[in-house]
C-alpha cells in the first residue's frame, strides 16, 4: 500500500495499527520498495533507453496493425528518450507522417502515453518516423539562419510562421546559438516564434 492509500485510509477512519510484536510493513510494500530501488532512476540514460524499449514495443504492434514494416532504433538525445522508424520501402510511413506531420505528432503523444502507463511518469520522448522530423529540423534550422540575416540587416524583430512545440524548439536553440533573442507569442495552434537583434 503506499503512502497515499494509508493517507486515504486514514482519512476514510480507517486506523492502520499493527500488533507489537507483528511488522508494521507488509510483504507486498517491501517488495514494491524493492523493485523501485532496482529500477533505473527516471531522467539517466538508462531509464530513457528503457523508455525507448517500451515506445519501441507500442510501435511494433501499431505497425503490426496497420501492415507497414520499418526498423525501429533508439537513442538518446538532449535528455530526451529518441526513437526513430526507418521505413522498409520508400512512402510506406508517409501516411503515419500525414500533412505537416499532424499525424506524427499524434503518434507521439499516445507513444509517451504508452511509455508513461508503463513506467509511472511523464515521457518527453521524441518520435520521427521515415526521418521527418530530421529533415524537417535541417529546414527550421535554414529558416532560423534567414531569419537572424533579417533581423540583424534591418535591426528589428522577424516574425516566422506558426509552429508546433518542437519546431519552435529548434529555432529557439538555433537563435540562442547566433546570440540573438527569440520568444514565442500567440496561441496554439497559431503560435509563433519571433526573432529579435540581441
Amino acid at each position: 500500500m503506499s503512502q497515499s492509500d494509508m493517507d486515504h485510509n486514514a482519512d476514510d477512519g480507517v486506523e492502520a495499527t499493527a500488533p507489537d510484536d507483528v511488522e508494521a510493513t507488509a510483504p507486498d510494500d517491501v517488495a514494491v520498495q524493492e523493485v523501485q530501488d532496482a529500477a533505473p532512476l527516471a531522467g539517466s540514460d538508462s531509464a530513457l533507453l528503457a523508455e525507448g524499449e517500451v515506445a519501441a514495443d507500442y510501435l511494433e504492434g501499431l505497425l503490426d496493425i496497420v501492415d507497414v514494416g520499418g526498423d525501429i532504433d533508439i537513442d538518446v538525445e538532449n535528455g530526451r528518450a529518441a526513437v526513430a522508424v526507418v521505413e522498409a520501402n520508400p512512402g510506406e510511413l508517409a501516411d503515419l507522417v500525414g500533412p505537416g506531420g499532424r499525424v506524427l505528432e499524434a503518434l507521439q503523444e499516445l507513444t509517451r502515453l504508452a511509455v508513461a502507463r508503463e513506467t509511472g511518469h511523464r515521457s518527453r520522448l521524441m518520435l520521427d518516423l521515415a526521418g521527418y522530423r530530421a529533415e524537417r529540423r535541417r529546414e527550421l534550422e535554414r529558416m532560423a539562419a534567414s531569419a537572424i540575416a533579417e533581423a540583424k540587416a534591418a535591426n528589428g524583430p522577424v516574425r516566422l510562421d506558426a509552429m508546433n512545440a518542437f519546431e519552435r524548439k529548434v529555432v529557439h536553440d538555433a537563435v540562442a546559438a547566433a546570440g540573438l533573442s527569440s520568444e514565442s507569442e500567440g496561441s496554439d495552434p497559431q503560435r509563433y516564434v519571433v526573432v529579435s537583434p540581441a
